[in-house]
């Protein structure tokens, strides 16, 4: 790992924005996914006792192997609709904070199976809220990422603010429509008088090295690129809030900072880029292949009979300003170029490990 100037000042940061995570005890549900693997890394450096729980990586490659991300943490291997085994770990964790990311996130996955989506997202944030109520002695801070697709769609060309209707159109989008309902009935119900500061994140699109997702356009593009280099884009024109995956999982990371220092600051908050780096499908394509170079091209192929998805979504995150002073450190260009150069690094058999650690300390000598 390089040790040039910006590198030592990315450190010195990271240790003065995340010395407060020293030493807590976290628990984070959906550590084998890709944001999840992203978080744990960001928390490990910070010198958290971590605890993941969370099915089997769902993808093979995957970060978690890729990368060793359950070493130095605690993981645990289940699924969030098993309340037992749930509880078990939770009650040998004694979590102080709780991010919770185990989601079934797929779009098309959900039409395919509904079911378990619902079951995964809606009584898995159920799950997860019975472990907080039953440890509200020990749990001071607790965050919900849903997604910017709980809200009802107009299709409207301004970005969506938290008091919008939550209305997803299909089976993920609503049932994270739900995990919102759910969350702010059991805060609601159960957590008025008691010390627990409890949060929603609904952030938007995320990119970056390490997602091997299906149906995900820039995991298509890498293994596009692995391949026979044609980038193939069903929907050219849709336009979507895309930032790099450490832009919201610092985001998570300061509201659960903050509320546990101040219930005041419990709220529901969107996460996402900058008007400028809302971009078209097409355009991040483009943006990649410019980025990867030779041998890669765009090819826009509408797929008959596909699924609903939406076509122009994007967010208000001005609550988000407001409330914390916070902005997006990385446009949509440097999201794009380091999602590149991890996936080149990793193609050469690099330590990703060392990838990454140099990209958060890349992201947090950024001045704000």
């Amino acid at each position: 790992m390089g040790t040039g100037q910006g590198a030592l000042e990315g450190m010195a940061r990271l240790m003065t924005d995340l010395s407060f995570y020293k030493g807590k005890r976290v628990f984070v549900t959906g550590h084998t996914g890709f944001k999840g693997g992203w978080l744990c890394e960001i928390l490990k450096l910070a010198g958290a006792k971590v605890t993941g729980y969370s099915l089997p990586a769902p993808t093979d490659p995957n970060l978690l192997e890729i990368a060793h991300i359950a070493d130095g943490m605690t993981s645990v291997i289940g699924d969030i609709r098993d309340r037992d085994k749930l509880f078990a770990a939770f009650d040998r964790a004694q979590p102080e904070i709780v991010l919770h990311l185990a989601a079934q996130p797929i779009v098309r996955d959900s039409y395919k199976d509904p079911v378990y989506t619902y079951e995964t997202n809606v009584m898995g944030t159920v799950n997860i809220l019975e472990c907080v109520r039953r440890h509200k002695d020990t749990v001071k801070s607790f965050l919900n990422v849903t997604t910017d697709k709980v809200y009802k769609n107009n299709e409207w060309c301004w970005g969506y603010r938290e008091n919008e209707p939550l209305d997803g159109y299909d089976p993920y989008s609503n049932s994270k429509s739900c995990s919102e309902l759910v969350t702010h009935s059991y805060k609601s119900s159960f957590f008025v008088d008691s010390a627990v500061s409890i949060s929603t994140a609904r952030a938007g699109n995320v990119i970056g090295g390490g997602d091997f997702s299906n149906d995900r356009i820039i995991p298509d593009c890498v293994r596009a690129a692995l391949s026979d280099g044609k980038m193939v884009v069903r929907n050219p024109y849709s336009t979507r809030p895309y930032q790099h995956v450490l832009e919201p999982l610092f985001a998570y990371l300061m509201i659960a900072k903050e509320q546990y220092a101040d219930a005041g600051k419990a709220d529901y908050y969107n996460v996402g880029p900058d008007e400028c780096d809302c971009v078209t499908t097409g355009q991040l394509v483009d943006l990649f292949c410019k980025y990867w170079g030779d041998g890669v091209e765009r090819v826009d192929k509408a797929e008959a009979n596909a699924p609903h998805e939406a076509n122009f979504l994007k967010l208000d995150c001005s609550k988000l300003k407001s409330a914390f002073g916070w902005k997006p450190r990385w446009h949509i260009t440097e999201a794009v170029e380091k999602t590149v150069e991890w996936t080149k690094a990793w193609q050469r058999g690099k330590d990703i490990n060392d990838v990454m650690k140099k990209q958060i300390m890349e992201y947090m000598a950024v001045n704000k």
